[in-house]
């Protein structure tokens, strides 16, 4: 080994000679170096003379390999990503983890809660799958999921609840001075009502205000809750949203409860993982999330 390891050229001949090779001209071997034209030319000269061999024909504009620099880059260029290869397979990677969630509670929840874990956690690589449907935790490569229902979730599934469904209603705070507190259903019928998907607009009007019927209130729909509560951000009118989804905005004055009144939602929200897998990344994940809520 010591003796095959004396017979190496240059390390560093060889890399210039790698680089030239690529752009045939020294140039840009150079500034892809970080050298000079002049150094990298003096580095594949070095390296010919302890060769033997002259692997480039300079013409006035570019270099041709010789026959013999042709043989010699395929062996070097092989050489080089060998020791790439090993080299990436030696640093630690980030431990891949994949959570599932629906699109709402990933705007609203846990990507502005992302930067801290991130900073806390550098050896994690997050990877969130945001979608209205239920993803498969084998075929999608799901982790854990936080899904919206009532346990049981299915045979062999772990869960814990997260947060309970608390719904308010909640405006801009420019909108609430210009039309005042919904006290009654006639003050009510001044805002636009933004429905969502779930639309608990009917139970929550019957709750506080005694009155099902909504013929009379005017509305925008959107398939997103995100969606929904953003409008209501930009002063579209009041949304029915879970407390928690609101909080930050709430605490950043971005919105305001028109009214003290909440609505008891139908389900809660869980987290919900394979009960067989066990590692750090899963129960350090699941801890954060917990403590989050």
């Amino acid at each position: 080994m010591i003796e095959t390891l004396r017979k190496l050229p240059s390390l560093n001949g060889l890399k210039a000679f790698e680089v030239a090779a690529r752009h045939l001209n020294f140039r840009m071997a150079a500034e892809e170096l970080g050298v000079t034209q002049g150094a990298v030319a003096q580095q594949v000269r070095g390296l010919e003379a302890e060769l033997g061999v002259i692997l480039f024909e300079r013409l006035p504009r570019t270099l041709v390999l010789t026959g013999e620099g042709r043989r010699y880059i395929a062996d070097i260029r092989r050489a080089f990503e060998i020791i790439s290869q090993a080299t990436v397979e030696l640093t630690p990677q980030p431990v891949k983890l994949t959570i599932s969630t629906t699109p709402t509670f990933a705007s609203k929840w846990l990507i502005p809660r992302l930067p801290d874990f991130t900073t806390c956690h550098p050896d994690l690589d997050l990877h969130i799958l945001a979608t209205d449907r239920v993803s498969s935790f084998h075929a999608d490569g799901v982790d854990v999921a936080v899904r919206y229902g009532r346990p049981p979730f299915g045979p062999g599934l772990a869960h814990q609840l997260l947060f309970e469904q608390e719904i308010v209603a909640v405006c801009s705070p420019s909108l609430l001075s210009e039309l005042g507190t919904p006290g009654t259903t006639e003050q009510l019928a001044r805002y636009t009502l933004l429905h969502d998907a779930h639309n608990f607009w009917p139970e929550f009007i019957e709750k506080h205000f005694g009155r099902r019927d909504q013929t009379s209130f005017k509305g925008i729909s959107f398939n997103q809750t995100s969606h929904a509560i953003e409008a209501a951000i930009a002063g579209q009118g009041v949304v029915l949203a879970n407390r928690d989804f609101v909080a930050r905005d709430i605490l950043d004055d971005r919105l305001v409860r028109v009214t003290d009144g909440s609505l008891r939602g139908p389900s809660d929200f869980y987290l919900v993982w394979p009960r067989y897998r066990k590692s750090d990344a899963l129960n350090t994940v699941l801890s954060w999330i917990t403590a989050e809520a």
